[in-house]
């Protein structure tokens, strides 16, 4: 059948000039170009061999651990380099931070409201290389404070209105480049990073205004800064304590702005936190008392008040008058100090968080340079500091009327005497049946009468609160039966619940008659003998603390004579004072008679401190950086361990 077998054939011829042009293609492609051939003459394509396993990475060899840092027997301190502003007595450097990665250390310039920035990579000579301006986000805005961590810059910048809510602003450390900023409480305080970096806690401290008639309310903001290009912040505030301010009082929390609630009159002013970063402690200056907040759920969870230390204990206590022209510590029976902690840092020990502060005393001053108060308008604002020989003087009160009685004061009573029970040792006496009563020798300028105390506390009260007077000397008068001054004059080391552990008691005042007797308790804008002994004494201000080996040292500045007090806190319960340095020239009696003389003086009022450890150091020794708010220069401290 010839058609079937032609069908056929031409079926097949298809086939094979199909497989024919296939083979082709895929010769032309092998790289061997053929091989052996079957019985057709077809080249023979092998099946593509699998490609090689890769042959598995070398694990990197684990990173060598960096050796233990050793452990210094003690250390001292040298001053190292000065960043100078020329600028006396108005706040041109307060607060330090240092970037470890730029080199860089960040300067709140309050006299400008901005922040310096300092090249440190060669500590001994700070090189001023640029400012953040956080006015430039809002007009007359000014910088509190500053923190720095992982190469971002924090910075707490007030309102214009003080009293009006402020903001954090955040900047890139390297390049100063602004990413975001976020409102928080008026008055943004001192502020500082979390250890991981990702939240931030400012002291919203709610200062009233200079009259009193606008008193904001204190909190902490907590601002979730893990992307600083949009920061979200929430607020611990006080508002669960309104309504029980009497409950607050009787606990030794000082609650007494006129007319304000508990959430008014609470002042935030400094924080520190816990190792793990889940609980912060802000200190309540002026309230002398310190909070309790949980970061994570924003929350105060306590007020913890401080209680006062006696001064009429060994070991407590002071020097009184500034107009003996002698160091006289000794102790008073009556009276007692409030401490009023300013700067607060953390540090652990045996698993437990502690907390140490500086206690440098602060009163409300409100309305001090208003006439129309002194004058008697109650309206205008509010004093609290009265010295002792005007508060207990035998003829009352009128006798200070326009000159510097708070109206207040004069609210209460006529005037005031010193229970003899307490104070006769000084020659307070009474007799109640004559209603007569005499202060005696108590209020003499070289006992007590000099000292500045607060008018608030201390006099009999009935169950009520108000004061139980008595009729003496004519007049219907307040019963003191204890004096409070303003401050610790020490720094002091307490636990997790704000309980006392150890204080300096009057340890300062006699290392400094020991170590600079012809500058004792000077001023910090002049060299005066023995000037600030009325009021605070050397007041202990700034405090940082710093890890080197298995030891913990803190660095507390001294606001007035200047310099800083270096301790061993390894245990909380017994520290050891280290060193002392203090890098002013008390040969300068007027600093800012001259920027000649301004610069001999050296460094005046420290304010802010910052610890670098030795691995952060750009010169690989630890340093210690110091803002001096009255000589407006930034100082860089050695830190030379001894083994």
């Amino acid at each position: 059948m010839p058609e079937a077998s032609s069908a056929v054939l031409r079926a097949a011829a298809r086939r094979w000039s199909t497989h024919v042009l296939s083979a082709v293609a895929l010769a032309t492609l092998a790289a061997c170009g053929g091989g052996g051939g079957g019985g057709n003459g077809l080249p023979f394509l092998p099946a593509p061999a699998p490609a090689p396993a890769p042959a598995p990475a070398p694990a990197p060899a684990p990173a060598p651990e960096p050796p233990p840092e050793p452990t210094p027997t003690t250390l001292s301190l040298s001053l190292l380099g000065r960043y100078e502003t020329g600028i006396f007595e108005k706040s041109a450097a307060e607060i330090p931070a240092f970037d470890p990665g730029s080199r860089r250390a960040f300067v709140v310039n309050a006299q400008q409201g901005v922040l310096d920035v300092l090249d440190l990579s060669d500590p001994a000579a700070p090189r001023h290389v640029g400012t953040l301006q956080p006015h430039a986000i809002r007009a007359g805005a000014e910088a509190n404070s500053v923190a720095v961590s992982h190469g971002i810059v924090a910075v707490a910048v007030q309102a214009p209105v003080k009293t009006d809510p402020g903001f954090v602003a955040f900047y890139r450390a390297s390049d100063l480049t602004l990413l975001g900023h976020v409102e928080v409480g008026a008055l943004p305080d001192m502020l500082t990073f979390t250890p991981d970096g990702k939240t931030v806690l400012v002291a919203n401290e709610g200062e009233p205004g200079d009259d009193y008639q606008v008193d904001p309310e204190g909190s902490v903001s907590v601002i979730d800064a893990a992307d600083p290009t949009r920061p979200t912040a929430r607020t611990a505030d006080f508002r669960a304590w309104n309504g029980r301010e009497s409950e607050l009082r009787a606990q030794g929390v000082r609650i007494f702005g006129p007319d304000a609630s508990a959430a008014q009159d609470i002042e935030p002013e400094y924080i520190a936190l816990s190792a793990d970063g889940a609980t912060a402690w802000a200190t309540l200056q002026e309230n002398n008392a310190l909070a309790k907040i949980d970061v994570a759920s924003a929350t105060v969870t306590a007020i913890l008040p401080l209680g006062f230390k006696d001064h009429g204990v060994d070991g407590n206590g002071l020097d009184a008058s500034d107009t003996d022209g002698r160091i006289d510590i000794r102790t008073w029976p009556g009276l007692r100090g409030l401490f009023l902690p300013d700067a607060i840092a953390s540090y652990s020990a045996g698993g437990k968080t502690y907390l140490v502060t500086a206690n440098e005393g602060d009163s409300r001053p409100w309305g001090e340079d208003d006439d129309a108060y002194w004058a008697g308008d109650a309206g205008k604002g509010f004093v609290e500091e009265f010295r002792v020989k005007h508060l207990v003087h035998n003829s009352g009160f009128d006798r200070r009327a326009g000159e510097d009685l708070p109206p207040q004061l004069r609210a209460l009573a006529a005037g005031a005497v010193l229970n003899p029970d307490v104070f006769g040792y000084c020659g307070a006496t009474w007799d109640l049946a004559a209603g007569t009563a005499s202060s005696g020798d108590c209020r003499e300028d070289d006992r007590l009468g000099r000292l500045s105390v607060t008018w608030t506390l201390g006099y009999q009260q009935n169950p009520d609160g108000s004061p139980r007077l008595q009729h003496l000397n004519g007049k219907d008068v307040l019963v003191y039966d204890a004096l409070y001054a303003f401050g610790g004059r020490s720094f002091s080391i307490r636990d997790e619940d704000g309980r006392l552990v150890w204080d300096s008691g009057d340890q300062f005042e006699k290392k400094l008659a020991e170590l600079l007797p012809d500058a004792f308790n000077s001023d910090h804008a002049a060299t005066a003998f023995d000037d600030r002994s009325d009021n605070k004494g050397p007041e202990p201000e700034g405090v940082a603390v710093g890890r080197m080996g298995d030891k913990t040292f803190a660095f507390i500045g001294l606001e007035r004579i200047g310099g800083v007090m270096v301790y061993d806190v390894t245990d909380p319960a017994a520290p050891v004072y280290v060193t002392y340095l203090n890098s002013r020239d008390f040969s300068v009696a007027d600093p800012g008679a001259s920027a000649e003389d301004l610069k001999r003086a050296g460094d005046l009022g420290p304010e802010g401190l910052a610890f670098v450890p030795a691995s952060q150091s750009p010169n690989g020794k630890p340093l210690l950086i110091v803002g001096h708010e009255v000589s407006g220069t930034t100082a860089v401290y050695e830190i030379t361990p001894a083994y």
